[in-house]
């Protein structure tokens, strides 16, 4: 069976999703497994946090990006071919990243424009969408993955469109605020717009012998993340949002009926209510590592250390929560 492709994804930006996708697939390195990150928001914030700015120079010349995303893609758009061999950027022995691209902007127009021909049985058009999916398969086999994480950026745009079709599971990280919870009532529509629309074309694939990908974006469930309280953010105001979260992802992502007596601590949808960690953000994007990687080396000592050793506990619980709900068996996760 095929690695799941793990997407995390919201609407709204500023929710914390690639610092997120970034700690996480460290962790489940950590704990052993083969993990890929794929780096399909044009923004390519995942690939800056895993590498240096002379490694990205590196990546992305002037003229050709091959060993990016948008590398892979290029035959597709330049209408020579199909899909290229992605180059994996090695982060260690268990993890690999799949290098995003501040180009891939210019594969939105193309994912558009093909997705009505996808009626028409037209080849070319299956090819287009299924790019992302197809990549990541070929990238499964040369790591030898068990799992995939992939950061999207925060719209409702073709990009996003194809890269949730490529996807087996969804995860949602949220903000305990207005914003959020309306990119949570315009994201869960829309995620099932896109699965249904995907079936029907799905049923006109013209070419027996083309791999497509199932579309399933199953809803894996929500990630909290805590707003440091500030003296202007009254804490009522936090404990309103918060207290909604539940409903609101039942209603707009399950369409399930609201249940006023849950909340994100008993909610079984709630896959962590994780804290801001602000002090170790600084330190950690200095030393280019994870905040629970930190040394006293780095100036994790006193609180900070403490502070350490707390973000461990809470990725390692989320991450073996998440495998749980994705159905992930490894004697690693054991």
């Amino acid at each position: 069976m095929s690695a799941p492709i793990i997407a995390f994804f919201n609407n709204k930006g500023g929710v914390g999703k690639t610092s997120l996708v970034y700690h996480l697939a460290w962790m489940y390195a950590d704990l052993g497994m083969k993990v890929l990150a794929a780096d399909l928001d044009p923004q390519a914030n995942l690939s800056a946090a895993f590498l240096d700015e002379d490694r990205l120079e590196e990546l992305w010349p002037d003229d050709e990006h091959r060993d990016t995303v948008l590398g892979c893609i290029q035959p597709l758009l330049k209408g020579t071919g199909d899909i290229a061999d992605p180059h994996l950027e090695p982060i260690n022995d268990e993890l690999a990243l799949l290098v995003g691209d501040l180009l891939l902007s210019n594969f939105e127009d193309e994912l558009s424009s093909q997705w009505p021909y996808c009626l028409d049985g037209k080849e070319r058009a299956f090819r287009v969408i299924s790019a992302f999916w197809r990549v990541i398969q070929t990238a499964i086999f040369t790591h030898a993955a068990d799992l995939v994480l992939m950061d999207l950026g925060p719209n409702l745009g073709a990009i996003n469109r194809a890269a949730l079709i490529a996807s087996d599971l969804a995860a949602i990280p949220l903000r305990p605020d207005l914003f959020s919870l309306q990119g949570l009532r315009n994201l869960g529509p829309r995620l099932r717009i896109w699965r249904d629309g995907w079936k029907e074309r799905l049923a006109r694939n013209p070419t027996a012998g083309l791999q497509l990908p199932a579309g399933n974006m199953r809803p894996l469930g929500y990630i909290v993340l805590q707003h440091s309280v500030r003296l202007d953010r009254p804490v009522k105001a936090y404990d309103r949002w918060i207290a909604r979260i539940p409903s609101e992802y039942r209603s707009a992502v399950l369409q399930g009926d609201p249940s006023p007596d849950v909340s994100v601590a008993n909610d079984p949808h709630c896959l962590a209510l994780l804290k801001d960690y602000r002090s170790l953000m600084p330190m950690a994007h200095e030393a280019g590592k994870p905040m629970f990687h930190l040394r006293s080396a780095d100036g994790a000592i006193g609180a900070h250390f403490q502070a350490v050793q707390n973000a461990f506990r809470d990725f390692k619980e989320l991450a073996l929560r998440i495998a749980r709900n994705a159905g992930i068996q490894s004697s690693s996760l054991a």
